[in-house]
């Protein structure tokens, strides 16, 4: 058979494109467009720019599949060509010489000649199709940055409307462009933005103000700014009342300031807080609130005055009633904060109280994560060391016993195991040897 034979010309190597047999070369490739090349006005970068970093900043993922490299599936940097017209990596093509091969990966062709060629009519389409990336890319975040700019200071001296339209156009900006997040922060931005903060900021001004700062990196000195009774309290209003969009970027904004290290729990023991979390959390037209708002219960869960007026509200039942329709994450953070709930007396009650904690608790366990299922464990043990003569019969009537067989019996941590023990023992004092073994019965749990 035939092999194919790669093309040269003035000691290049090329590439046989189609029945004409013409080489695919920077002027045709480039002028023509065929590999993406910008039209007009692109230019090219200073062969002293590194194709390497070129490559490494741009990140692109719509990469002309000539320019990858079959073994590593990268963009090649140093392109190289076998005697079977196939083009490598240089350094991956010489990786697969030293494992002993003496074939073409591609083609499992035995090489007759183990020689490679520096394809530079490929090299030189690699880079001027790069660096034409490149230099649009540098010009956008240029003219991004400006921009950004401009709007900052367009924001210290407009009023109303102006500051809305400004603020609105900011938020665009640093949603899309990295360098104008970065730019915002290095110009002193975030100061401009969260100024615009407080007890008499309309709800139009203050969603733009918290979309534009979930957006930006801030510091701990930028937190700390936000942590102002005022600022936080206008904060929980928009979580209440304004859209979801909004709604969710206040609950990240939130979350951001409980994680720095001068968090005060008492600018979250709040009851507007809690009820808007826990709406959020039920909304059933807009699901993409249940992560965020859990996400922020698990933190503030953490704090005994916290956990007090989430009973006081009511957030027991409501977080018990919709286990069964959370993903495998936001269970596990439900089950966390009833957990949570659980170390403090009235916890406990709320949650034995609540009619479907024990039936949805055993039906997690063994069925989603090993987390869920010790933090599910760990619910049924409070209830049950509770209200032993109560919620153990109701506990072994759905399932639980034969359940707690399998956690012993899987491959789980020993301390899971050793809590479903007691747990079974517990279980066990409200039954006789006979009944109690029914009860164990696998075939019950399989529902």
């Amino acid at each position: 058979m035939p092999m194919f034979q790669p093309l040269k010309r003035d000691g290049l190597v090329g590439f046989e494109g189609g029945g004409d047999g013409q080489v695919l070369d920077l002027d045709t490739a480039v002028k023509d467009g065929l590999l993406g090349g910008v039209n007009g006005g692109g230019g090219v970068v200073d062969e002293k720019i590194d194709l390497k970093t070129m490559i490494k900043e741009l990140d692109l993922q719509d990469i002309p599949s000539v320019f990858i490299c079959p073994i590593s599936l990268e963009p090649m940097q140093d392109p190289v060509t076998l005697c079977t017209g196939q083009t490598y990596e240089r350094s991956n093509i010489h990786k697969w010489f030293s494992l002993g091969h003496l074939t073409c990966p591609t083609t499992m062709q035995e090489l007759w000649d183990d020689a490679v060629t520096p394809n530079r009519t490929l090299h030189h389409l690699i880079y001027t199709w790069f660096s034409q990336k490149y230099v649009l890319m540098k010009k956008r975040s240029e003219d991004v940055q400006g921009r950004a700019i401009e709007v900052l200071g367009t924001l210290k001296k407009a009023k109303g409307q102006a500051r809305v339209h400004a603020l609105s156009e900011l938020k665009q900006i640093v949603v899309a462009h990295l360098m104008a997040r970065k730019t915002v922060v290095e110009e002193g931005g975030v100061s401009v933005v969260s100024s615009l903060l407080g007890p008499f900021t309309s709800h139009a001004v203050g969603s733009e103000v918290v979309a534009i700062l979930v957006s930006l990196d801030l510091d701990s000195d930028s937190k700390s700014g936000l942590m102002q009774p005022a600022k936080v309290s206008l904060i929980v209003d928009m979580l209440n009342d304004g859209s979801n969009e909004t709604k969710v970027n206040c609950v990240r904004l939130i979350r951001g300031l409980v994680e720095e290290k001068g968090f005060r729990p008492e600018l979250v023991s709040s009851h507007s807080l809690l009820v808007g979390l826990i709406r959020l959390v039920k909304d059933k037209r807009h699901r993409n609130g249940v992560s965020p708002a859990l996400g922020l219960l698990k933190p503030i869960s953490a704090h005994k005055q916290v956990r007090s007026l989430m009973v006081r509200v009511g957030a027991v039942p409501q977080l018990v009633d919709i286990l069964p329709s959370l993903d495998p994450d936001c269970l596990e953070s439900a089950l966390f904060v009833l957990d949570a709930l659980c170390s403090d007396m009235e916890g406990r009650v709320a949650v034995k109280d609540s009619a479907n904690t024990i039936p949805y608790t055993v039906k997690v366990l063994m069925r989603v994560t090993e987390s869920c299922t010790n933090y599910a464990l760990s619910i049924l043990w409070s209830v049950c060391k509770l209200a032993p003569e109560e919620c153990s019969p109701l506990a072994v009537e759905v399932g639980l016993a034969a359940k707690l067989l399998l956690v012993i019996q899987s491959g789980c941590d020993p301390a899971l195991k050793q809590r479903s023990a007691e747990l079974l023992k517990l279980c066990s004092l409200h039954y006789s040897d006979t009944m109690f073994i029914s009860k164990c019965k696998l075939t019950r749990t399989i529902q």
